[in-house]
């Protein structure tokens, strides 16, 4: 059992920056997966980032690469979502989820934090 609770956001203007971090509480969490996922109202779920275990592969999502940096630090039980150059069409509910394995498809993901919402301003 993983469970996961997100804190860090709130209303920043466009080109700023957040650092939302999730907070893992279970046995496993160095041994698993963890990706930063988001959902703009009216849409689906999409993914963010996401890093191995071991923290030596992430991948991002084209819409946010070179603007996020996804990072973990196994010994704190912490997953750290770096944001910069925000933009208003990055507001939405950020989740962290954890998962054995590295997928693609976010309903492979096994566990999920509540959300926390970022909302960028224009």
């Amino acid at each position: 059992q993983v469970q996961l609770v997100e804190s860090g956001g709130v209303l920043v203007q466009a080109g700023g920056s957040l650092r939302p971090s999730c907070a893992a509480a279970g046995r496993t969490f160095s041994s698993r997966a963890m990706g930063w996922f988001r959902q703009a109202s009216g849409k689906e779920r999409e993914v963010v980032a996401h890093i191995k275990w071991s923290g030596d592969y992430t991948y991002y999502a084209d819409s946010v690469k070179g603007r996020f940096t996804l990072s973990r630090d196994n010994a704190k039980n912490m997953v750290y979502l770096q944001m910069n150059s925000l933009k208003p069409e990055d507001t939405a509910v950020y989740y962290c989820a954890a998962n054995k394995l590295l997928t693609m498809a976010t309903g492979g993901w096994q566990y999920w934090g509540q959300g926390t919402q970022v909302t960028v301003s224009s």
